[in-house]
């Protein structure tokens, strides 16, 4: 006998059929077709099984065994089946550095449409699938590296185990960049490169504070050489079969991200080859970053979008007080809120996507520089109050861990954090402005194509430039600057190519000077209320 009054579970539906705003940009961006294949992961994405996989991928956190029972140290870490599960869909389905490989003009939008889909099963092995996806480009900065390991990382073969690239049908990527003394601060790091002697070769002699998914088969590494900071690639197994020294001290017990194992190491002697020149470490590494960044946007899109499904579901099946809640005005506000936020993260990160397929268009590329810390800063900034939002649309049932919104709160502070907080993007955007002015070009030039269709914007845009005028604060100001920076870019987007009444409720309530943040404050008519929270609701 069904439950009275309790929604049926959110299964069975196709996440990216069902999401009008990414369809649309996807088509936008790429075409029909390019929408149309990723149907099939949509729909496995929604499927039951999925869903239980990313709760029991969590509910079993992995767990490091540091010796073998002869005592030989290993450091490996075992993993609960459905991690693998997860894993080796994210890979088939080409969301690690497949598109590096591919002779498709939109091979990034397609990978980050089914990442940002993807990544609503459970989001932390999307950790391992994105270093993967940015270390190719990096990579580059030395072609004999780069035609060794990139191969195995674009493969769509989910390969575990750790055994030497050569023997591999698949490999996947890490990065070590933070150190104990310095978080973000990497020119602090004090981890010694040696050289061996051998050209491009050194040992690596100190620690490395962060290093998730220490079962990758190569991971990224800064370090001080003689000439200063540098980048080396650290395998994990070396070509003769041995294990690299890469000594994991422990997994780090986080808030959230618990599916995916994060790592302390110990680098004695770790055998190492230089990428890119000596001294020039963090140039080399910038393009990964720059990746990075791009899939911590997708990410807290993708978080917003599954938070939203969740509670426009359960408000168009939960019913109090006599009607059903997604009849309720109020809560169509908040609803309808939500999801305009949502649809507005989701045109800026397949929109930059976009710009890394047109990898070698000037406008793109500036573009690109910009766009990236702005949305990286002002998305990743709004998830863990969206999600709170969507949470309390389910009341207590949304504070119960069956309901997956715990999972997803725990989550949504953590892309805000990972490749740089909100100050490190924010000060980054003020640094790309000084140093770079075809950047502040490229974004004037991109929100200029909504220029004319609607006053709000156009104010909105003027207002921004003058912030730029105001040099004696722009450091103190940076965050405010940020945000309305990333506001812009969406506003215009949104104008261009949502639905009106979804361009309306963003332009009234997002660009306005006394805008403060809370959710269902919409002044949108009751009528458009309705459009925007129908055109947001999963269809089982």
């Amino acid at each position: 006998m069904a439950l009275a009054n309790q929604p049926p579970p959110l299964v069975g539906h196709d996440v990216v059929g069902s999401d009008s705003a990414l369809v649309e940009a996807v088509t936008r961006h790429a075409s029909a077709d390019v929408a149309e294949e990723l149907s099939a992961l949509g729909r496995e994405a929604g499927s039951a099984e999925a869903r239980e996989h990313g709760m029991l991928a969590n509910v079993h956190e992995p767990e490091l065994t540091t010796y073998d029972r002869y005592g030989n140290r290993i450091d490996e870490v075992v993993f609960h089946p459905s991690w693998h599960w997860l894993m080796t869909r994210a890979v088939g389905h080409g969301l690690q550095a497949a598109p590096w490989e591919s002779d498709s003009a939109h091979a990034h939008v397609r990978r980050a449409a089914g990442f940002f889909a993807w990544s609503q099963t459970e989001p932390g092995h999307g950790c391992p699938i994105s270093m993967t996806y940015a270390a190719v480009p990096a990579l580059r900065a030395d072609d004999a590296i780069a035609k060794e390991w990139t191969p195995a990382l674009a493969a769509t073969t989910y390969d575990p185990g750790i055994r030497p690239v050569a023997e591999k049908a698949g490999a996947l990527a890490g990065m070590g960049m933070t150190e104990k003394q310095g978080g973000s601060d990497v020119r602090a790091n004090i981890t010694e490169a040696r050289p061996t002697g051998v050209d491009g070769e050194y040992t690596l002699h100190g620690h490395k504070w962060f290093t998730s998914a220490p079962m990758n088969d190569v991971f990224l590494v800064l370090a001080q050489a003689p000439e200063g900071l540098s980048c080396f690639v650290v395998p994990r197994a070396l070509p003769d079969g041995t294990r690299n020294r890469l000594d994991v001290v422990r997994l780090k017990d986080k808030l959230g991200n618990r599916s995916n194992a994060s790592s302390e190491i110990e680098l004695s002697g770790t055998l190492a080859r230089r990428l890119g020149d000596e001294g020039r470490g963090v140039r080399t590494i910038i393009e990964m970053v720059a990746a990075t960044r791009l899939d911590c946007v997708l990410g807290s899109a993708s978080l917003m979008r599954h938070a939203l499904a969740e509670a426009s579901w359960h408000v168009a099946h939960r019913s109090a007080f006599g009607s059903l809640l997604a009849d309720k005005p109020l809560m169509q506000n908040v609803v309808a809120d939500l999801a305009v936020e949502s649809e507005a993260a989701t045109a800026l990160a397949i929109r930059l996507a976009a710009a890394v397929d047109a990898i070698d268009d000037p406008h793109e590329a500036a573009l690109r520089r910009i766009a990236l810390p702005l949305a990286k800063f002002w998305v990743c900034k709004r998830t863990p109050g969206f999600v709170a939002e969507a949470l309390e649309c389910l009341g207590g049932n949304g504070y119960v861990e069956d309901s997956g919104l715990p999972l997803l709160y725990r989550e949504a502070p953590l892309n805000s954090v990972w490749e740089g907080s909100g100050n490190v993007n924010a000060l980054d955007v003020l640094r790309a402005l000084a140093r770079e002015p075809e950047v502040l070009a490229a974004w004037i030039t991109e929100v200029g194509h909504a220029r004319g269709a609607d006053a709000r914007l156009d104010r909105a845009v003027d207002d921004t430039l003058a912030l730029l005028g105001e040099s004696g604060a722009l450091e103190a100001g940076a965050r405010r600057l940020a945000g309305r920076m990333a506001m812009c870019l969406q506003g215009s987007l949104l104008v261009r190519f949502a639905p009106p009444e979804v361009a309306d409720a963003f332009c009234d309530s997002r660009l306005g000077s006394s805008y403060d943040g809370t959710y269902g404050a919409l002044s949108t008519p009751v009528a458009d209320l309705r459009t925007i929270v129908a055109r947001t609701t999963p269809v089982v």
